[in-house]
């Protein structure tokens, strides 16, 4: 039709003109979806002419807000949803079932005082926000989306994870654990929820079934820090409180297989006296295992695709271009491309090792997951711990 009525001098400048008014036409179409936004200049420096069919978004959670980076588009920035109650976030939490994202935070009434915040990611509101009258830690939530396991925080003197109902936030129950409730990791298939106490050498296994106890794992190094399972549930992996390094356990018997220090590096206890390797990432695809050594800086690599058979074998170090003061926190993208160093804001290409973006926020927080989008809708999630994805062998 352009060719039949315009001069051919004319013809090329408005078929630009055509293509830039079709892109905003997309644009707009995709706000009416209520997901996140790019700028047509944000997909355009991802070098696509297109934005593919599904979305993958990193999210991540400090004081008041989330900051959403389009992953495949070099992590550029895209999004930033306001959430004014938010401080002190300590988890992040996402069911493709509902759509709704939780975030749970100490606020500012102090570690005794912990709250939970459900916010819908498509219409862009808060469904409900809850106090409670306990501390709270890194919560997760079953795949259905109906239920929240939250412990009520390591510097409590209670053992408690407490059964929340996802829909309202009202308490329904309860799991007693290991002391210093910290640490909680939702199986894949859902039928298991992992409890790690920060003042209890054994990780703990419950039924979602039943909410009651089917397994303790340990005794382990020290108490429950970041920990990581594979999808089959046969091998947990945990860092301790002065292990520079990790262990690997078998979730069948309960018994830890190996114990891996890293090797030519070491650190002082008296010096630096937080957790040394408080973060862990194992690879979607189960082959490699990322540990955060934040008092040297780095982040060291391990095979450990020989697991249970023989121990893992380090393979690389790379070191941090803004390292953690203190904890940190490793969480791979879920097609294994790019892990995101918590409290460090640097992420790491996996396919050549090397740091290749820096997020300001991501400097400030351990809090981060991906949600993926397809269809104007949240279609799939990580934990913000990074976990394995094989199910079968």
């Amino acid at each position: 039709m352009i060719d039949a009525v315009v001069p051919k001098t004319v013809r090329p400048c408005l078929r630009v003109l055509v293509t830039l008014l079709a892109a905003g036409a997309c644009w707009v179409a995709g706000a009416a979806t209520g997901g996140p936004q790019t700028s047509f200049a944000a997909r355009a420096s991802g070098g696509r002419a297109t934005a593919p069919t599904t979305r993958h978004l990193e999210y991540v959670a400090v004081d008041h807000a989330i900051y959403v980076y389009d992953i495949d588009h070099q992590n550029a920035l895209v999004q930033t949803i306001q959430l004014a109650p938010v401080v002190f976030p300590r988890g992040l939490a996402m069911s493709p079932a509902t759509g709704i994202l939780y975030v749970a935070y100490a606020g500012s009434e102090g570690p005794t005082r912990g709250s939970i915040i459900a916010y819908d990611l498509r219409t862009r509101r808060t469904v409900w926000q809850r106090t409670y009258d306990t501390g709270i830690g890194s919560i997760a939530i079953t795949p259905n989306g109906r239920t929240i396991y939250a412990p009520v925080g390591e510097l409590s003197s209670r053992r408690t994870w407490q059964i929340v109902d996802a829909r309202s936030g009202a308490v329904t129950g309860s799991i007693e654990a290991g002391a210093g409730p910290h640490n909680t990791v939702m199986s894949l298939d859902g039928r298991h929820v992992y409890l790690g106490g920060v003042g209890y050498p054994y990780l703990v296994v419950a039924s979602v079934r039943t909410n009651r106890i089917v397994r303790r794992i340990g005794p382990l190094n020290s108490g429950g820090r970041p920990f990581s399972i594979n999808g089959s549930q046969t091998l947990a992996f945990t860092t301790g409180h002065t292990l520079l390094g990790f262990q690997v356990s078998s979730i069948k018997t309960g018994k830890v297989l190996y114990t891996v220090n890293v090797p030519g590096f070491a650190y002082n206890p008296a010096t630096f006296t937080h957790t040394p390797c408080h973060g862990l990432s194992l690879s979607p695809d189960e082959g490699q295992l990322y540990l955060i050594d934040t008092p040297n800086g780095y982040v060291h690599v391990f095979d450990v695709h020989t697991l249970p058979k023989s121990p893992p074998r380090l393979l690389a170090n790379i070191k941090l271009a803004h390292p953690p003061p203190n904890d940190g926190w490793l969480q791979h993208s879920r097609d294994g491309h790019y892990v995101y160093v918590g409290r460090a804001g640097d992420v790491i290409d996996t396919r050549t090792r090397r740091i290749v973006a820096f997020l300001p926020p991501l400097q400030t927080t351990a809090d981060s997951i991906e949600i993926d989008w397809g269809g104007g809708r949240p279609v799939a999630t990580t934990s913000r711990y990074g976990l394995g994805y094989v199910t079968k062998r």
